[in-house]
């Protein structure tokens, strides 16, 4: 490990200290992992450098976290002196999860390994969700993937996270659906619905802070200490990571970017989702005379008219900006991640659009964030939902408002 990366390692004040004490080894434990998913592979001199524990400590966790199959013992590194290092990596198969992604027009039932990589995925499309589709789906899907795994691997499920938008019965307009059929996530508990038939632990979660937790569990490159995340579907969603954490708020569902108003063309304000979702493409789409079908089906390969999809892509843009600009007057944001459901060239455009949109605004008494994509992708609620339960279990609490039946 390089003198820049334990530099910067060693700054993150988001990385909480290790203890030597007893009675802290699953802290620690949890600790000795998210540094080795973070940084990569990693010796025990590393983390005791880090953390703080003496290498001791350090040699006892390594080992049982080895012994549990969670950590995998690299190629001895020799040094100029003293005995060579050994560097310890995440085992894929130590651990698996999975992740059901709850949308208003699909659902995705996804199962992860420790490193974050998908075993399996299936994906169900329907108009709108109700909950009796949902639970029927979950029943049809899982047996298969659980069964795909090796016999050994199969009891290293860990838990299934749920990612969803809060008060789907408020989206009835929006959606086309039937208010009664809506009705039914008022009472319905999707969640212990949902823990009935997996028989294992279900954590509940915003849909699109749920994407964010995915980019700062799994995301790779750089990764700013406070950041806005943009997560653009059927309606634009968003998260905030604030010193390394990812910020819930008080009911989960903080930076819920859709209702932030912004000047709209003739001046007026609206709502951010009004300007920058998928559902507005898919009404420009209609009215042009395409159909927007497949926008739902796969994010790798539309199939929209440049003229239509430059005009949403250039009022989206407009809108992003003004809610960056909004969010910066209060924080002092390193950088803002926009990804989505969309191909990755247009996500690229979509992002240098906002940027040179943010930069044509008034930025008097405000130091602008960088503006980039997103490394997860498409996939990210999925995911995201996934690293619910994988953060629960192995990883330093932060700040969990998830739920646990």
């Amino acid at each position: 490990m390089s003198d820049t990366v334990f530099d910067r390692a060693l700054a993150e004040a988001a990385i909480q200290r290790g203890t030597n004490q007893s009675g802290m080894r699953a802290q620690n434990e949890r600790l000795v992992l998210g540094l080795v998913r973070q940084h990569g592979a990693l010796a025990k001199t590393d983390i005791a450098r880090i953390t703080g524990l003496s290498a001791q400590t350090v040699s006892v966790i390594m080992r049982a976290l080895e012994r549990d199959g969670l950590l995998l013992r690299g190629t001895p590194q020799r040094g100029r002196i003293g005995q060579p290092s050994v560097p310890m990596s995440l085992a894929a198969d130590g651990a698996f999860f999975l992740g059901l992604k709850i949308g208003r027009r699909s659902a995705d039932l996804t199962l992860i390994d420790f490193l974050g990589g998908v075993r399996a995925t299936q994906r169900r499309v329907y108009r709108y969700p109700t909950p009796d589709a949902v639970v029927a789906f979950v029943q049809q899907a899982l047996p298969g993937m659980v069964a795909a795994l090796a016999p050994p691997h199969r009891d290293r499920i860990g838990g299934l996270g749920v990612a969803m938008p809060f008060q789907l019965w408020n989206w009835v307009q929006a959606l086309g659906a039937p208010q009664a059929e809506m009705d039914a996530w008022r009472e319905r508990d999707i969640q212990a619905d949902l823990a009935a038939i997996t028989a294992m632990p279900v954590y509940v979660q915003n849909d699109a802070t749920s994407a964010c937790g995915a980019e700062l569990v799994f995301g790779t490159g750089e990764r700013p200490s406070e950041f806005l995340y943009f997560y653009v579907g059927t309606f634009i969603g968003g998260g905030l990571v604030l010193n390394g954490q990812l910020f819930l708020g008080r009911t989960g569902n903080a930076a819920g970017v859709g209702p932030v108003p912004v000047p709209g063309p003739d001046g007026r304000m609206q709502r951010l989702l009004d300007v920058a979702s998928l559902s507005v493409l898919a009404d420009a789409m209609e009215a042009a005379g395409e159909s927007s079908d497949h926008l739902w089906e796969r994010p790798d390969h539309w199939q929209v008219g440049k003229a239509v999809l430059s005009a949403w892509m250039d009022a989206a843009a407009d809108g992003l900006a003004s809610a960056i600009l909004s969010a910066s007057s209060l924080l002092e944001l390193e950088a803002v991640l926009i990804d989505g459901w969309m191909p990755e060239s247009v996500r690229a455009e979509l992002t240098a659009r906002t940027q040179a949109a943010l930069l044509r605004l008034d930025l008097s008494g405000v130091t602008p964030p960088v503006v980039r994509q997103g490394t997860v992708g498409a996939q990210a609620r999925s995911l995201g939902a996934a690293a619910i339960p994988l953060s629960q279990r192995y990883l330093i609490d932060q700040n969990a408002a998830w739920r646990e039946t």
